[in-house]
Parts: C-alpha cells; structure tokens; sequence
C-alpha cells in the first residue's frame, strides 16, 4: 500500500504483479536497495571462485615443492619425477583455466557497477558507456563466457604458473647435466658432452633425444603463452587492479 501511494505522488503508474510474480521496483530508494544487494550477491559468486582458483595454485605449489624434495633430495631418484610434476601443475592449469572464466564473468559484472553506479554515485563523471546496466541485464539473462579457454590459460600462466615451470625446467636441467645427482656416476661436477645429456635424459623404452624435444617444444609454447597479450579491451583496459 506505501508503495501504490509513493508511486500516485509522483505520477507513476504502481507496478501490478501479475499471478505469482514478484513486483518490481518501482521507485528510486527501491531500485538503489535492489542494486545494493545484486552487487553484495555477485560479490559473493565472485568471491567464491576467486577462492577456487587460489586452491588450484595452491595444490600446484605443494605439488611442485613436495616432488621437488623427493627428486632433488637424493641421486637415486629419477628426473622423470621432475617431469611427471611438470605434468601435474599442467592438469591443474587447465582445471583453473575453467574456473578462471566463470570468475571472469561475475568479476566483469561487479566492475561495471563500481564504474558505472558506485563511482558515479561516490563523484559523477561523463562516461562513454551509457547503457552499462544493459550489459548486467543481458549477461544476466543469457550469460556467456568473455574470454577464450586459451586466453585464460596464458592469463594464468603469466600470472602463477610461468613461474613454476621455469623453477622445474632449472631443477630437471640440473638433474640431467650433474652426475653427482645421478646413481653410479663419475664423482665430477658437470656433463662433459650433448651425448652424455641425452643419456641422462632417458625416460624408460624413450630416447633421451625425443625427452629433450619434448620438453623444448613446451617450454617454447610456454614462452609464446608468456608473450602473447590480451587486446587492450573489457575490464583489463581500466586499471592494473586485476587477477
């Protein structure tokens, strides 16, 4: 009833819920509450997968630091140890890349309300976006990712996991090139020869030439991933602020 006579005041037409649909704000103190509770809701979303992408990289570091000690700590283990943790820290980087991008989306939304409302609100400004609450309103109702799988594997790659790989390529290299972290080996410092660190670098019933090969095209795919920049658009463009 206090709504349908505020609205009467001034001029409007009280909204009229039709069946069981809730009504819809009406005036300005609704619309500001309204909002006010979205943003703490996407907040919360964002949030939460902001906490599952810190648990993937989590689970990484421990990952890399536990096989680390066990294939460093004595010469009988097996550089391939080195390498299987290679190749775990990746399943864990394909695995964040998903959730990277839900996060995206819900990040990409709580920006446009600190830009474009809070912001305004706080010290309004002329902005080129006008028509920023219809962005929200069509994300929300058909949502669709903003960026690519392969640009959120290069984004987290830069940001967490180029690291790590560089720590195990500099730990594999020493593996394979020190017979001193080789068993029954000649007590000298370093490998001598190519032919020599490419013995070291068999893998079982694979050639120690096609491990190097291996291991050389993807670090240089790393590189690339390291290299290649997202175009200056969306959120990214507004900031340094960002995961």
């Amino acid at each position: 009833m206090a709504v349908e006579l505020e609205a009467k005041q001034i001029g409007i037409e009280p909204p009229v819920a039709s069946g069981s649909e809730p009504a819809l704000p009406a005036t300005s103190a609704e619309k500001a509450n309204m909002i006010i509770h979205y943003y703490r809701g996407e907040i919360g979303r964002m949030t939460s997968w902001r906490d599952r992408i810190d648990r993937t990289s989590n689970w990484s570091m421990t990952v890399v630091a536990g096989l680390l000690s066990v294939s460093l700590s004595t010469p009988t283990s097996h550089h391939g140890v080195i390498l299987f943790a290679m190749l775990l820290i990746s399943v864990f980087l394909m695995i964040e890349a998903r959730r990277y991008r839900f996060f995206d989306v819900y990040r990409a939304r709580v920006r446009q309300l600190e830009r474009h409302y809070f912001a305004q609100a706080l010290c309004p400004r002329p902005e080129l976006n006008t028509n920023w609450a219809e962005v929200i309103a069509d994300s929300l109702r058909k949502p669709v990712f903003l960026i690519e799988y392969h640009e959120a594997l290069f984004r987290r790659i830069r940001r967490n996991y180029g690291w790590m790989y560089v720590i195990l390529l500099l730990a594999w290299t020493l593996k394979i090139s020190s017979p001193k972290l080789q068993p029954n080996e000649l007590p000298v410092e370093f490998v001598t020869s190519f032919g020599q660190v490419v013995a070291n670098a068999h893998l079982g019933p694979i050639h120690g030439m096609v491990i190097l090969a291996a291991v050389g095209l993807f670090y240089l795919a790393l590189l690339i991933a390291v290299l290649y920049r997202d175009p200056e658009d969306g959120e990214l463009a507004h900031g340094d602020v960002h995961v």
